[in-house]
């Protein structure tokens, strides 16, 4: 067992997870999904809630409705919607259980919806981080995921790999110009979609720069 005390699963009607908890007074929360291709038991997420609950911050490390509807397989773009639901659920949750800010995380799926849920209702979190946000699908760069990115006012942290298919540095620079939000963009050099935790110091650098950009302290 960690110092920290091993994950309680959270399993209720809305939400599948698991639940970490600092060893102290927490100073935050945040809630944490996958990506089309993952789940809650990815080796990432599972790097980046043990990250972040150092830090002292709640973690709930979740699955999203589409993943709890089926063991495998992509998301239904049809369904988009009720995966974001499933994202205010998750929030809602936790966010009695302590007091300070609520930050949305999510890899790739996970952080575009958690994007557009925050642009759609500003007061579900104060702080977004997004692991490799999907620019474009590989090889389509023509099509660009940032509608939304105009209307989004959450303070926000990008971590992206240099040898993401999904969207390079430069792409994800310009369109970080479209928000009004406060942002950060951390590069993960030789970094991939998938981000290895254990490489580059990724969650090392995520969390010092998280901890940076909301005040966490």
């Amino acid at each position: 067992m960690s110092a920290l005390g091993e994950p309680v699963l959270l399993d209720t009607d809305e939400v599948y997870g698991y639940l970490h908890r600092p060893a102290g007074a927490a100073v935050g929360k945040l809630v944490l999904t996958h990506g089309a291709g993952g789940d809650c038991e990815s080796k990432l997420l599972q790097a980046m809630a043990s990250g972040f609950v150092e830090l002292g911050l709640l973690v709930l490390r979740y699955n999203l409705p589409f993943r709890r509807r089926r063991a495998s397989g992509p998301p239904n773009r049809a369904h988009a919607a009720t995966d974001r639901d499933g994202i205010v659920a998750a929030a809602d949750a936790i966010r009695e259980m302590t007091d300070g800010p609520m930050i949305l995380a999510g890899h790739s799926y996970g952080g575009r919806q958690s994007t557009m849920l925050a642009a759609e209702r500003p007061e579900v979190a104060d702080g977004l981080v997004l692991l490799s946000y999907p620019l474009h699908a590989p090889g389509k760069p023509e099509k660009l995921r940032t509608e939304h990115l105009p209307q989004l006012r959450t303070p926000s942290l990008f971590v992206h790999g240099d040898r993401d298919p999904f969207g390079t540095l430069d792409e994800i620079r310009t369109a970080l110009e479209l928000m009004p939000a406060e942002h950060r963009l951390l590069d993960i050099e030789g970094g991939r979609h998938g981000l290895d935790p254990e490489k580059a110091s990724v969650v090392e650098r995520t969390i010092a720069a998280a901890a940076e950009l909301f005040a966490i302290r």
